[in-house]
C-alpha cells in the first residue's frame, strides 16, 4: 500500500547527483540571449529610450520596448488587479523595473547591449511609506486607477469587540512589525522560448504553467492555443515564481525574432526584479476574562504592496481572516489595508501574510498569559479551536481541528526545556511557544484542480497533472494517492506534469493546496477511470449487467473472475479509444461578506504548534536557537518522510525570518549581504506528525508546505523575549534589538 509509506521524493536522486536540468540550464547551442535594461531611479517619467548605442555593438540584434508588445502590457495573477507593466511604458514605478530587453548572439553581448541603451528620465515625487501613501495628497503610484493608493481593504467584524474589550478583566495592546524578505530559492529564474509552427513555446521555472499561458497569450495578443508553457524543473519557489518574471521577455523575443532565445537572471537581478514578502504593521488589542477565556480582539493591519498589486489582495485578505489565530474569539473588529508605494513590489511568499500575523496573535497570547499569571501553553490549550466551534469569520469547523493534540504533543518537550533552560554570567536561555492555523487553498474564491489517469495497454498507468512541482513533493504524493486508489504499486505509475499541451489546469502550486485539492482531483479521476474500465469490460465480455469493481489492481467480478485492466485498455485501443478517466475538485467555500467578512473562506484548515529553546549571548546579542520541536496536524501523512522534510525546511526558513533576514533595496542585493540561515545556524529539529483527519481531504490529508514555517518566528521571538526579560515584537530580532532589550532591562533593574 502506498498510503502512509515514506518514499524518496520523485527526482531526488537526479538532484543529488546534479543531473536535473532546471529552467536555468535550458540553453542550447545557437540560442540568442536576452538581457533586461532596468531603471536606476523611480518614480520617474520615461522621456526617451535610445537603442542606437546598443544596436551598434557586435552581436546585438534587437532592442525591445513597450511599443513592441502586440497585446496587453499589464499582467497579474488576480484579474481585478492586473497592473504590472513588464516593460515600463510611460512611468517607472519602482527601481529595477524593466524598460527594455536586448537580444544578442551571446550573453556577454546582450549584457553589454543592455548597459549601452540610453534612457532619459524625469524624476517624480514618490511615496515609500504605506501610512503616508494613504494620506490625502500623497503622490499616486498608479494615477490612472480609482481608489488612490489603497489597493484593498478587508474587514472582519463579529459581535461587539469594543464592548467586549471594555468589559474584559485583562486587556493587552501592542504593535508588531515585520520586514520585506527575499525568497532566495536555490535556482535563479531561467528559461527558454522558441517559435514553432506559428506558436510560442516557453519552458521556464514557474509555479503555475496554465496561468502563465493565459497571461502570455494576453501579452502577445493571441489565442491561448498559440502559446505552450512547459514547467521546467524548478529549484524552489516559495511563492516567488508565482508572478511572471522572465517569461514575457522570452515570449516577446521568440515571437518577433522567430528564433530560440534563452534568459537567466543573476542573483543580483533576482533580488532587484522579483517580488518580496509583504512587510506588515499590526496593532492589536486583545482581551480576556478572569478565567483566561478570550473575549475580544481589535486589530488594525497595514500592508505595503509596493509598486504593483501582485498577490497583495490575497495577502491582505488572508492576514485579516487569520488575525484571531487558531483560537475561539467571540468578538472581532479587524481592519486590514494594503497600500501601493514606490517600494519594490511584494507578492506571494510562503504563508501569504499568515507568518506575519502569527507574530502578533501569538505575542498577544504571551502578553495575556503574563498579565493573568498563566502558563502560555495552558492558556493556548484553553482557547484552542475545537471541532464544532467557529472561526473569526463564523465558519463552524466540522472536522480536522488538531491544535489541541499538537499542543499536547509538545507539552512534555516544552516542560523539559523549561526545566533545563539556564542563565549564566554571559548568557541567558529562554523557551517560547507559538501556534497557528492556516486555510488550505485560495481565500473565498473558486480554486479547482483537474487531473487525468490513463491505463495503458502495457499495464502501466500515467497520471496527467498540471500541478507544478517546486520541491514540495506533489509529484510523489499524487502518485501515491493514485496508486492507493487503483490498488497498484506506485512504481507502476508514470507522470506527465506541467505541460499546457498535455495536461489540464491544476491551479497554482501555492496556498498549500496541491495535496488537498489536486489530491482530490486525482481520486476523482481514478473513480472515473474505474467506471470507464467497468463499462468497457462489460462490452468486451458481452455482459452488460455484470457486477465489477477495481480491487487490488484488477477488475473483480462477483463470480470470481478477474480481468487485467490492460486487457480492457487493449480492447478500447482496438476501437480507437483510451482507458482514460478525468477528475475535478473544487473545495466547498463561500465568499466573504463584503461588509462583515463573515463566510466560509476555506474548506479545510491545517493546525500546528512549535516551541523553541534559545541561548542569548549577553555580550554580543547573538541568538543561538538550540532546539525546535514542531507538532503539525496534517490530516493524514501520505508520505511521512516528505512531511518531516517540509517541517524541517519550514523551521529553517522561519529562523531566517525571525533572526536575520531583511531586504533593503540596493543594500542587500546578494547572499553576501542578505543573510539566510546556513547549516551552522540549524538547531536540532524534532518534527511531530499529528493526524486529525479532515473528512473532505484525500484519505483525510490536508497540507503542510506553508504551515511548516508559520509558528517558527513567533516561537523564537517568545523564547528570546523570555531570555532577555522583554517582549520582542519586531522582526528580524537583530543583534541591535537584542542588545537594546538587554540594556533596557538592566536599566530597569538598576532603578
Amino acid at each position: 500500500m502506498s498510503l502512509g509509506r515514506s518514499m524518496i521524493r520523485v527526482g531526488a536522486e537526479e538532484r543529488v547527483r546534479g543531473r536535473t536540468i532546471f529552467g536555468y540550464d535550458l540553453e542550447r547551442p545557437g540560442d540568442l540571449h536576452l538581457a533586461a535594461v532596468r531603471a536606476d531611479q523611480a518614480p520617474a517619467r520615461i522621456l526617451a529610450i535610445d537603442p542606437g548605442p546598443a544596436l551598434a555593438l557586435p552581436g546585438v540584434l534587437r532592442v525591445f520596448t513597450a511599443a513592441d508588445i502586440p497585446g496587453e502590457n499589464r499582467l497579474g495573477i488576480i484579474a481585478s488587479t492586473r497592473d504590472h507593466e513588464f516593460l515600463a511604458q510611460e512611468l517607472v514605478r519602482q527601481e529595477g523595473q524593466a524598460v527594455a530587453v536586448v537580444a544578442a548572439r551571446t550573453l556577454a553581448q546582450a549584457q553589454a547591449g543592455a548597459r549601452a541603451v540610453v534612457v532619459r528620465y524625469q524624476p517624480l515625487p514618490g511615496v515609500f511609506d504605506p501610512a503616508q501613501a494613504l494620506r490625502e495628497g500623497a503622490p499616486l503610484v498608479h494615477p490612472e486607477r480609482p481608489g488612490g493608493n489603497l489597493l484593498h481593504e478587508r474587514r472582519i467584524l463579529r459581535g461587539d469587540a469594543e464592548a467586549a474589550l471594555r468589559d474584559s478583566a485583562v486587556v493587552v495592546e501592542a504593535t508588531y512589525t515585520t520586514s520585506p524578505l527575499e525568497h532566495c530559492a536555490l535556482e535563479l529564474e531561467g528559461g527558454r522560448a522558441e517559435y514553432v509552427d506559428g506558436r510560442v513555446v516557453v519552458a521556464a521555472c514557474t509555479q503555475n504553467p496554465h496561468y502563465d499561458r493565459q497571461d502570455l497569450s494576453r501579452f502577445l495578443g493571441v489565442e491561448p492555443e498559440r502559446v505552450r508553457v512547459i514547467q521546467a524543473e524548478t529549484g524552489g519557489g516559495f511563492g516567488g515564481k508565482l508572478d511572471l518574471s522572465l517569461q514575457p521577455f522570452l515570449a516577446l523575443a521568440a515571437w518577433h525574432l522567430k528564433r530560440p532565445v534563452c534568459m537567466r537572471y543573476t542573483r543580483e537581478e533576482s533580488f532587484r526584479a522579483t517580488s518580496k514578502r509583504h512587510p506588515l504593521v499590526m496593532h492589536f488589542i486583545t482581551g480576556a476574562d478572569e478565567q483566561g477565556r478570550l473575549t475580544g480582539l481589535q486589530a488594525r493591519i497595514l500592508c505595503d504592496t509596493g509598486a504593483f498589486a501582485s498577490y497583495g489582495l490575497a495577502v491582505n485578505m488572508r492576514a485579516a481572516v487569520h488575525a484571531s489565530g487558531p483560537y475561539l474569539v467571540p468578538h472581532l473588529d479587524v481592519v486590514s489595508r494594503a497600500a501601493y508605494t514606490n517600494n519594490p513590489f511584494t507578492g506571494a511568499m510562503r504563508g501569504f501574510g499568515v507568518p506575519q500575523i502569527a507574530l502578533a496573535h501569538e505575542g498577544q497570547m504571551d502578553a495575556l498569559a503574563l498579565a493573568l499569571g498563566r502558563d502560555p501553553l495552558d492558556l493556548r490549550l484553553q482557547n484552542a479551536l475545537r471541532n464544532g466551534q467557529a472561526t473569526g469569520t463564523g465558519q463552524v469547523l466540522r472536522s480536522g481541528v488538531g491544535l489541541a493534540r499538537c499542543l499536547e504533543r509538545l507539552r512534555p518537550i516544552y516542560r523539559r526545556w523549561q526545566a533545563r533552560a539556564a542563565s549564566g554570567e554571559d548568557f541567558r536561555e529562554g523557551v517560547g511557544l507559538a501556534a497557528m492555523f492556516y486555510g488550505i487553498g485560495n481565500t473565498g474564491v473558486s480554486n479547482p484542480s483537474t487531473a487525468q489517469l490513463e491505463w495503458g495497454a502495457d499495464g502501466r498507468v500515467t497520471l496527467f497533472t498540471g500541478a507544478a512541482e517546486i520541491g514540495q513533493g506533489s509529484d510523489t504524493v499524487l502518485r501515491q494517492l493514485a496508486a492507493t486508489r487503483l490498488g497498484i504499486p506506485v512504481e507502476e505509475i508514470d507522470l506527465c506534469r506541467g505541460d499546457t499541451d498535455r495536461t489540464t489546469n491544476a491551479g497554482a502550486t501555492s496556498a498549500s493546496r496541491q495535496t488537498y485539492i489536486s489530491g482530490n482531483a486525482v481520486l476523482a479521476a481514478a473513480d472515473n477511470l474505474e467506471m470507464q474500465l467497468v463499462q468497457a469490460a462489460r462490452q468486451m465480455l458481452g455482459q452488460h449487467h455484470l457486477e465489477l469493481e477495481l480491487r487490488g489492481g484488477r477488475l473483480a467480478a462477483l463470480d470470481g473472475r478477474r480481468l487485467e485492466p490492460a486487457q480492457v485498455a487493449r480492447y478500447l485501443a482496438g476501437q480507437g479509444q483510451r482507458a482514460r478517466g478525468a477528475g475535478r475538485f473544487d473545495p466547498n467555500f463561500s465568499g466573504l461578506d463584503p461588509d462583515t467578512g463573515q463566510g466560509r473562506p476555506y474548506a479545510a484548515y491545517a493546525f500546528a504548534a512549535q516551541c523553541a529553546w534559545v541561548r542569548v549571548d549577553t555580550d554580543s546579542g547573538l541568538v543561538r536557537v538550540k532546539e525546535v520541536a514542531a507538532a503539525h496536524d496534517v490530516g493524514r501523512a501520505i508520505n511521512p518522510r516528505g512531511v518531516m522534510g517540509q517541517i524541517c525546511g519550514g523551521v529553517a526558513m522561519g529562523l531566517g525570518m525571525a533572526l536575520m533576514e531583511q531586504f533593503r533595496f540596493g543594500q542587500t542585493d546578494n547572499l553576501h549581504r542578505y543573510h539566510i540561515p546556513t547549516f551552522l545556524d540549524a538547531p536540532r529539529i524534532t518534527p511531530l506528525i499529528v493526524e486529525e483527519a479532515e473528512e473532505t481531504g484525500p484519505y483525510g490529508a490536508k497540507g503542510v508546505g506553508e504551515p511548516a514555517l508559520i509558528p517558527t518566528a513567533p516561537a523564537v521571538a517568545a523564547a528570546v523575549g523570555r531570555a532577555v526579560g522583554r517582549p520582542l515584537r519586531h522582526l528580524p530580532i537583530s543583534l541591535e534589538r537584542v542588545m537594546a532589550a538587554l540594556t533596557h532591562e538592566e536599566a530597569e533593574h538598576a532603578n
